[in-house]
């Protein structure tokens, strides 16, 4: 008995080195699984139901995935953004309605961007519509051994109906990695270039952590910050699952601490205990957390976002949380390299056919036409201001320039509407 405890300390010793043992007001769940073998190496309320949020697109992927291993598709099916789909809630790469892109680049675009609006197009090309898909989606659940999950959206966005729990998070990502080692590639990518717009992966363990390959992140206020992290050294793969983490830079350096716990524990394997399987661990019968206060309560500065990430930490400083001052305020040891150690070229990706690819519009860069300037009044020039904005009606008649018109405020065009939000 007094051997088992000794064991059961072991592997706690050798994460809190890393981690610094912080805690929180609010329940966090972590699992650290070996892809290999589905041996458990940590688990805290890795069986407790959770919103899944955009990790969900991991399922979206397996789902894709086997539809084009059966021959329903392929990766150069092109499917189309519907109305549906491009009604979707940031992030999203906003494209408009009836633009078409081939499976492979929505992939891309879903699994760096997380856009949201993609997701749903692949869920109408592939299954005909979200609710066919999400059948399809729950099918795969079940014979994956995923015993918590249920899926109503391809994109993980607020559903109380939509859950999961670290569990078979993990059982989904050895899913991923057992059944289609051909696509690996795509759960690491680092980036991604549409046009002249780069858009990097929320995972930021992929460019900052020696040998990271995967795989997804996500958020909604009612979940927290998620990761599904993978991670690969002398042959062994090790996945990490952080739910709830109270921003994205601590959810990453957690997971970094679980996997670099799990990689150093090695020589020690003998003295740790057994875990057993994953598919081994008993759910919890319970609703999941709803941590929306907690993650987007008036006590935050912004409310935060995969895209917002701002945090006040907790000894008053208002710096963001990638900045050192919140991490140490959350008691989070660096793991992560505060700068990339690898910048690979971002992959390119595009919208229509692969053989035919739609022109981009390069809005993002406006060229402005050069005029000879002329003496104008105050008023006629900043209704030409305004009407610059995208605002013609606010243009005052030039006959009464003695008469200031009414100021109406102007809102900013959003020049990332026509690529990205």
């Amino acid at each position: 008995m007094q051997l088992r405890r000794f064991q059961a300390c072991i592997f706690a010793i050798l994460l809190a080195a890393f981690s610094g043992a912080a805690s929180r007001a609010y329940a966090e769940a972590a699992l650290l699984v070996d892809a290999a073998t589905g041996k458990v190496l940590h688990a805290e309320n890795a069986t407790y139901p959770w919103y899944p949020a955009s990790v969900t697109k991991l399922m979206t992927t397996y789902t894709t995935l086997k539809a084009i291993r059966e021959g329903k598709v392929t990766l150069d099916t092109l499917i189309t953004v519907t109305p549906e789909a491009a009604a979707e809630r940031p992030t999203k790469m906003g494209f408009k309605i009836g633009t078409t892109l081939t499976i492979d680049n929505a992939l891309k675009m879903m699994l760096v961007k997380s856009a949201n609006d993609i997701a749903v197009a692949l869920a109408q090309g592939v299954g005909g519509s979200v609710d066919g898909f999400a059948e399809m989606m729950n099918d795969n659940a079940r014979l994956l051994g995923m015993t918590q999950t249920h899926y109503v959206n391809p994109n993980g966005l607020p559903d109380d109906r939509q859950y999961t729990s670290a569990r078979d998070l993990a059982i989904l990502a050895r899913g991923l990695i057992r059944d289609f080692p051909q696509y690996d590639p795509y759960w690491h990518i680092s980036s991604i270039r549409y046009g002249r717009r780069v858009y990097h992966n929320y995972n930021t363990l992929i460019d900052r952590y020696p040998g990271a390959d995967g795989m997804k992140t996500g958020f909604i206020c009612a979940s927290g910050f998620n990761l599904v992290a993978t991670a690969t050294r002398n042959g062994k793969r090790l996945i990490a699952v952080v739910l709830g983490s109270y921003s994205s830079a601590v959810r990453a350096q957690k997971a970094a601490q679980l996997l670099e716990a799990g990689f150093n524990s090695s020589s020690l394997a003998w003295l740790t205990p057994s875990l057993g399987t994953v598919d081994q661990l008993k759910p919890i019968d319970a609703a999941p957390p709803n941590l929306r206060e907690e993650m987007c309560g008036g006590h935050r500065r912004k409310p935060p976002s995969e895209e917002n990430d701002e945090e006040q930490a907790s000894n008053g400083d208002s710096e963001p949380n990638y900045n050192i001052s919140a991490l140490k305020a959350a008691n989070v040891k660096f793991v992560l390299s505060s700068t990339p150690i690898i910048s690979p070229e971002p992959v390119i990706v595009f919208t229509g056919p692969k053989d035919n690819p739609d022109k981009i519009e390069q809005t993002a860069t406006p060229v402005k036409k050069v005029k000879k300037k002329v003496a104008k009044p105050k008023a006629e020039a900043k209704a030409d201001q305004a009407d610059s904005n995208g605002d013609a009606a606010a243009k005052p008649a030039a006959k009464k320039p003695h008469k200031k018109p009414a100021a109406k405020k102007q809102p900013k065009k959003d020049q990332a509407a026509s690529a990205a939000q």
